[in-house]
């Protein structure tokens, strides 16, 4: 049955994770839980929350949300002086359910404090490696591509991959017109209401993403700074960020920032995100004031996201995201173990 068949894959699950927390252990970090109930589930303008209701033993109600990462709440405890956390958080995002997306999974999140960005990419190296030698196996696979977890990892520079997978040059920034005129070129398809970030991530999902990865793991970096999330533009050229994604197998598994400490710009890059949500689903999710003054009180820091499913995925060779979990979430009310 299903469950046997994916048994092995559990296995493997249990012992990578095991791998991991003992990286973590030997290299100083504290493993902390955050509450999964939060004021403000995260802010990405197309991520889409579960709401509930907290009532109150007087009976008073309040809406809250399940978190659709652990940052704003692991930020907070950075900000009070927790130099190096980590937490295997179990996250929410509504509407998202395909081959690598459940609606409830697993986040791996850690934070440094007083390090740069760029001491994330030694640790997802050491990580990545660590999964594989776990569970035994040498070659990370996602379809008919696979990854050396072994070899080095490359780096490489957005601008650089729109140019060598699509033909196109994104810096400096050619604006909507321009890509508009480099997509019809190489035969995406857009729409008239399209923005130009939106022609962007067209153009990088259909020639850019598939190749990212192949062979040995990449490290995209230097995005724009207007897709700076809340990362903090690069000291040395502040139109690019302070951000990086690892791929393997074409398939993004980290996504990571030189934290943006500037709790006004955080407030207005939240704003401006919370616009972009009401304008195209008609909502806006509150900013947690906790977390802006937390931002405030940051120290120079630098956290990333890696999605543990996927990982187990890459190692086990599994196709689907429901072939790594225990229990997918049900379906139409019914149970399939």
């Amino acid at each position: 049955d299903a469950y046997t068949r994916r048994r092995p894959n559990l296995l493997a699950r249990n012992s990578i994770r095991q791998a991991m927390a003992a990286y973590f252990a030997q290299a100083g970090f504290v493993e902390v839980e955050t509450p999964i109930l939060q004021i403000s589930p995260g802010l990405e303008p197309h991520l889409q929350a579960f709401a509930t209701e907290l009532m109150a033993p007087d009976g008073a109600e309040s809406r809250l949300f399940l978190h659709t990462s652990p940052e704003f709440a692991m930020k907070k405890l950075l900000a009070a002086g927790e130099p190096r956390l980590f937490q295997f958080a179990r996250v929410f995002r509504n509407g998202e359910r395909a081959a690598t997306h459940h609606p409830e999974f697993t986040m791996l999140e850690w934070y440094r404090a007083n390090q740069s960005y760029l001491s994330l990419i030694d640790d997802c190296e050491a990580l990545i490696r660590a999964a594989s030698q776990a569970a035994a196996r040498p070659l990370l696979r996602y379809g008919t591509r696979t990854c050396d977890p072994m070899l080095p990892f490359q780096r490489l520079c957005v601008s650089d991959a729109f140019v060598q997978f699509a033909g196109i040059a994104t810096d400096p920034w050619p604006g909507r017109d321009g890509l508009a005129e480099a997509a019809s070129k190489t035969g995406v398809r857009i729409a008239p209401d399209d923005t130009a970030d939106d022609i962007f991530f067209k153009i990088f999902l259909e020639l850019v993403e598939p190749n990212l990865g192949v062979g040995r793991a990449c490290v995209l970096m230097d995005y724009p700074v207007h897709m700076a999330a809340l990362s903090r533009p690069k000291a040395d050229k502040p139109h690019l960020a302070e951000r990086f994604e690892v791929y393997m197998c074409g398939l993004e598994l980290a996504n990571a920032f030189g934290e943006l400490t500037d709790a006004d710009e955080q407030a207005r890059r939240f704003a401006a995100d919370m616009e972009m949500k009401f304008a195209i689903y008609g909502e806006r999710y509150p900013i947690d004031p906790g977390f802006l003054a937390a931002v405030g009180k940051l120290p120079d820091c630098a956290g990333i996201a890696l999605g543990f499913d996927r990982l187990v995925m890459l190692v086990t060779g599994a196709a689907h995201i429901e072939d790594v979990l225990w229990l997918p979430v049900a379906r139409s009310g019914t149970i399939k173990p």
